[in-house]
């Protein structure tokens, strides 16, 4: 049966944490904390844009939580330094399991999107630099309706981008708070387990399915 995916692709597809060469030669023992704080203050700025309706695109929340987490822990970075930091998000690397599992997916015959909090822009540029570009159909990108996951509005927008139905579209991402959302509005969702010692959130709004690696989806959508 042909079913319509949408990845989402920070944290799922490519590996946002990709940026911690450059952030150990800047600032050596304190790259891994850094790297982790930066990533929960981006998507911490998304969400309350979001529930403000104060939308500024994901780049500028990139940013943003950049400026934060160096004050923070107290780094200082250059505005070389800085700027190199954020154009990495641009080239980020696809974690090791994606260009064979995506492939393998598209080989099943099924509607694969790339559905993502960034702009359409950026996400072009990053798929393409991780060379997975061309095993999709398209790019859908929150921008369009000036909001952020977990919105209703944001997986609504998916479907009729898509021209899929709920029953029959599934979202995949690493993100718990991106699962509960798509099956929030009637899309069914895998969670993409990237880290034995994840945890998803005791809502009581269970994944449809789990996977640790992206290979396993093949089969476990047949």
């Amino acid at each position: 049966m042909t079913l319509t995916l949408a990845f989402d692709v920070y944290g799922t597809l490519i590996n946002t944490h990709g940026v911690m060469t450059q952030l150990k030669e800047t600032m050596g023992d304190k790259a891994e904390a850094f790297s982790l704080s930066w990533r929960e203050k981006q998507l911490e700025y998304s969400f309350r844009r979001g529930l403000m309706q104060n939308y500024a695109p994901f780049s500028v929340c990139t940013r943003e939580a950049l400026d934060y987490t160096c004050r923070f822990h107290r780094v200082t970075l250059s505005d070389k330094e800085r700027q190199s930091l954020l154009s990495s998000y641009r080239t980020l690397p696809a974690f090791e399991d994606v260009v064979e599992g995506l492939t393998e997916l598209k080989a099943a015959g099924h509607r694969m999107f790339a559905f993502s909090n960034g702009s359409e822009e950026a996400i072009e540029t990053l798929l393409t630099a991780a060379g997975i570009r061309h095993l999709f159909l398209g790019v859908v990108s929150v921008d369009d309706q000036r909001s952020f996951k977990p919105n209703p509005g944001v997986y609504s927008h998916f479907l009729r981008t898509a021209g899929a139905t709920g029953g029959d579209a599934w979202l995949i991402s690493s993100n718990p708070f991106d699962v509960i959302g798509a099956i929030s509005a009637g899309m069914r969702a895998a969670w993409l387990q990237r880290s034995p010692d994840a945890i998803f959130d005791p809502w009581g709004i269970d994944p449809t399915l789990t996977v640790t690696d992206l290979g396993d989806l093949k089969q476990a959508l047949a």
